[in-house]
């Protein structure tokens, strides 16, 4: 029976039975259908109990009086689906308050300024000293040690580039001479008439080649330690003159400064600004003065080094040069052992760590 009849059976005026027999349709009807509770929870949990009679139309509330039927009220539950966020922007990371932000900025910017305004000091104090308008803090001594010791360093790494090309070029005699002496060798076992001169000439070259590659030793220790003395040595001494040479150009620049600002008229807007470059003018003083202690004791450290490690070096490539030109085999053993140096176990034909 459809929701049209009681209208119908209304506005006709049937008798009381038909009434009846519609009120006790309708409650059965009601006791069939699911309740609004079922419905909610359904689409809520999205369970597919009763889904075909949940979706075919919304929950509708019935009246027992046929009067009242045509006025039916639809039930709006919650979706089943939120945009609600899961995280506000604030609890994805760390809690960043404003003001912290805003003194974080603040502090960048200012040592952007400082760096700018160091820069532009030491830009001036420099191109004063060149054109010979500015006064500079010269240590004579100290500047002296510091010239003769790039001096040393030029003249050295000279002696490094000609010990290796001399190294090189020994290397290839060496190889040379083992070809020679595998060559005469074969041939004496080829020629019968000249099997004693080729197996003679074999054996000298064999000896050469093998007191080559004791010698070839020494030379690439030799190297290896003035590369050492050069690159690291004394660069590491010329990064601290390096930094000694900024902080002297810092000190003067903040020195012309101060006597700059004492020049000039005291009142209560000058004092400020002589008191604070005296300040920065003080502590430019103090790393000037503790970097050039460093220096001072880098160059005595150095020297003594450098006299130490090119006495054994110079002793060392000295005995091992004169012991294989004149032949002296145990002279030349004896020379490595003096030194601590072993010779590579390896293929003798494979390339030296120069030329790789």
């Amino acid at each position: 029976m459809s929701a049209e009849t009681p209208q119908r059976a209304v506005s006709n005026g049937a008798p009381d039975n038909e009434e009846d027999t519609f009120e006790k349709d309708l409650n059965e009807m009601l006791q069939d259908a699911p309740s609004l509770n079922d419905s909610c929870s359904t689409v809520q949990s999205g369970s597919p109990r009763k889904i075909a009679t949940a979706a075919a139309a919304p929950p509708t509330t019935f009246n027992s009086n046929p009067a009242d039927s045509s006025h039916t009220r639809p039930y709006t539950g919650p979706p089943a689906t939120s945009n609600i966020p899961l995280s506000s922007p604030q609890s994805n990371g760390d809690f960043v308050p404003k003001g912290s932000v805003t003194q974080t900025a603040v502090s960048k910017i200012d040592t952007i300024r400082s760096w700018s305004l160091n820069t532009y000091k030491c830009t001036r104090q420099l191109l004063s000293e060149k054109f010979g308008k500015g006064s500079r803090t010269v240590d004579l001594e100290l500047e002296t040690q510091i010239e003769a010791l790039r001096e040393t360093q030029r003249k050295y790494c000279n002696i490094l580039r000609l010990a290796r090309s001399l190294t090189n070029h020994f290397y290839y005699v060496v190889q040379t001479q083992k070809a020679l002496g595998e060559s005469f060798s074969e041939l004496a076992a080829k020629s019968p008439d000249l099997q004693e001169e080729f197996t003679y000439n074999s054996e000298t070259q064999r000896t050469l080649s093998r007191n080559g590659e004791v010698l070839l030793g020494a030379m690439n220790f030799f190297t290896s330690s003035v590369n050492t003395l050069c690159n690291k040595t004394m660069e590491d001494t010329l990064l601290t003159i390096k930094q000694y040479e900024n902080a002297r150009l810092e000190y003067d620049a903040y020195r012309n400064d101060l006597e700059f600002a004492q020049m000039g008229p005291r009142d209560s807007n000058s004092i400020p600004k002589v008191e604070d470059a005296k300040t920065k003018f003080e502590e430019h003083k103090q790393k000037y003065e503790s970097l050039r202690a460093d220096v001072a004791i880098k160059l005595n450290f150095l020297e003594e080094n450098k006299v130490k490690v090119m006495h054994k070096q110079l002793l060392l490539f000295h005995n091992a040069v004169s012991a294989y030109f004149s032949g002296n085999e145990t002279a030349l053993d004896a020379t490595l052992k003096q030194f601590n140096i072993k010779l590579k176990t390896a293929n003798s034909s494979k390339p030296s760590w120069i030329e790789q």
